[in-house]
């Protein structure tokens, strides 16, 4: 197993997907405020906790399409802690650029997984996927409150380290999901 190779094979998932509705959609979502995309990721991965929890979906989309979902709404959050906020039409990103910034950040996450992976062993090998989606939640509440201290914080990490932690806990989900 390479997760070199595996990271590789989720990225270009997301990255497909983030491209097309940037096309489709235009970056419409250059209008939300951090707090907001941190919600929506909230929002996936709570339902992710229920699906796993009752062990069916009413809505006919797995988990799969959660877990990238909230990689791609991960990575919208780390391009407007960079850039700031849309305040109008005029400051949305051209499908092209905000592909090349999506590029960026999940390549600026992978780097940080191959850092950790090397000092814990790729410990998260042995984790179950229930863990994963445990892990993110922790990290959306942790997000959450930074945000309710106006992004201030004493000893802990910013914003930017927790959402490229969810990105990369993501991607061991969707590796263990789909047996890249």
């Amino acid at each position: 197993m390479n997760t070199n190779s595996q990271f590789d094979q989720i990225e270009k998932i997301c990255y497909d997907l983030f491209s097309k509705k940037a096309v489709d959609y235009g970056t419409a979502w250059r209008i939300l405020r951090t707090p907001s995309l941190t919600d929506q990721i909230y929002i996936k991965a709570q339902r992710i906790r229920s699906i796993q929890e009752k062990g069916v979906s009413k809505v006919d989309e797995g988990i799969v399409p959660e877990f990238i979902g909230i990689i791609n709404y991960s990575v919208m959050a780390l391009i407007q802690l960079e850039i700031g906020v849309a305040d109008s039409y005029e400051g949305m990103l051209s499908a092209e650029e905000a592909s090349q910034l999506f590029l960026k950040y999940i390549h600026n996450a992978k780097a940080l997984m191959l850092n950790k992976n090397h000092d814990y062993g790729e410990a998260w090998r042995n984790m179950r996927v229930e863990s994963l989606t445990d892990i993110i939640l922790m990290k959306l509440l942790r997000i959450k409150q930074i945000e309710d201290n106006d992004g201030l914080t004493i000893v802990s990490e910013g914003l930017d380290a927790n959402y490229y932690d969810i990105i990369n806990y993501a991607v061991f989900a969707l590796i263990k999901l789909t047996l890249i």
